[in-house]
């Protein structure tokens, strides 16, 4: 078994009594097991940023306006030209106006951010969260 090693953490009591009914309803055993979750949670949603040239694999959640003129040609338009990233996507009206669309990517590190910068600058998309899973 790995070695452990013991820290302190201090917390605004706030955020400790939140962190607490969380741990409470999920049915951690300890804050300890939450916490390092929380922080392997963390860490893999930020360590791709630093990476260019290693393959990820991730999601991009996205939510836009459909009603925005020529933003669906568009978004296509990025998809295909990103063609080669892109795994699978899913579509769900999620309103009147409002599309949340999930697309699946796996590659260079640097490309996906290109992508997903392409997609979350055009004109009618409300949210764009880029979910990389690095393991």
């Amino acid at each position: 078994m790995a070695k452990i090693i013991r820290v302190g953490v201090t917390f605004p009591p706030d955020l400790l009594k939140d962190l607490d009914e969380v741990i409470g309803k999920i049915g951690y055993e300890s804050r300890s097991k939450a916490i390092q979750d929380a922080v392997r949670l963390f860490v893999s949603e930020r360590k791709w940023l630093r990476e260019d040239e290693s393959n990820q694999t991730g999601i991009l959640l996205m939510v836009y306006d459909h009603e925005v003129r020529g933003l669906e040609s568009e978004l296509t338009e990025v998809q295909h030209h990103h063609s080669s990233l892109i795994s699978s996507t899913m579509h769900i009206h999620i309103g009147e106006k409002d599309c949340l669309e999930a697309i699946a990517v796996k590659g260079k590190a640097s490309e996906i951010r290109k992508l997903s910068n392409e997609l979350a600058t055009k004109r009618g998309v409300k949210i764009l969260k880029t979910m990389i899973v690095s393991v």
